[in-house]
């Protein structure tokens, strides 16, 4: 298979909710995803795997996991899927149609996915978009304001196109930054989750310590960068290093 989703601990949830954070503007999908996946209750319950992605593990708290991971937890009923690492535009595609079958698999009531819209000057507000008429009709009743004219792209823009196609119940939600790291407005994005979902998130910790969070992704991001690059020199020439 081109992508393939593999769980390592079996996920039994009751419709669950599926919360997306793949990287993009202000890297606010991995930031959210990656807060939640931290929550107490939250497991470790499979990871996302692909002949096309680079060749790098992750390694968290010793241990050596995929930089693509979902998490699962019983707690909350809520199931989070993301990367420390930028897909491929050529797997985008096939991901977002693995992460619909997942979905679908899993019984969950909808897919949120966590995204940024670049702007100058931001502001507080909440943009979103809707798979299905009655995911619009929710998102208004929050007081979200709807795109109804534009473009989006990469994992989640895909998503949320296949999701409509397909009549699965998604909402692709993005905050204003320009920052490229933007802890606050990650922070921002899940409040509104909250309302949505009635989980109960505190995000005080992600506003608080925003600036250690700012430097923990960069740091993962740059460590990808050059891991994938040095590997891809060594190919070129096997005496390297």
């Amino acid at each position: 298979m081109i992508v393939e989703i593999r769980e390592i601990e079996k996920i039994n949830l009751k419709n669950p909710v599926v919360i997306e954070g793949f990287p993009g503007i202000g890297m606010i999908g991995p930031i959210g995803a990656s807060f939640l996946a931290s929550r107490p209750g939250m497991k470790l319950a499979g990871y996302i795997s692909s002949p096309h992605f680079p060749p790098i593990a992750a390694i968290h708290d010793y241990k050596p996991v995929s930089p693509a991971r979902i998490y699962a937890s019983e707690k909350d009923n809520m199931i989070v899927v993301f990367s420390e690492f930028v897909i491929p535009a050529d797997i985008v595609l096939p991901l977002a149609s693995e992460l619909i079958d997942f979905a679908k698999k899993k019984k969950a009531k909808a897919i949120y996915s966590l995204a940024g819209i670049a702007l100058e000057t931001p502001t507080d507000k909440v943009h979103a978009i809707a798979s299905t008429p009655e995911m619009q009709t929710q998102l208004r009743g929050k007081s979200i304001d709807l795109i109804k004219e534009g473009a989006t792209q990469g994992v989640s823009g895909v998503l949320i196109a296949e999701c409509a196609a397909q009549k699965f119940p998604a909402a692709n939600l993005m905050v204003e930054t320009n920052k490229p790291l933007d802890p606050v407005g990650a922070a921002r994005l899940l409040d509104v989750v909250g309302k949505l979902t009635g989980f109960k998130i505190d995000t005080k910790q992600l506003v608080s310590e925003g600036k250690q969070v700012e430097q923990n992704m960069k740091d993962a991001i740059q460590k990808m960068q050059s891991l994938h690059e040095n590997y891809q020199q060594m190919q070129q020439n096997p005496m390297y290093g």
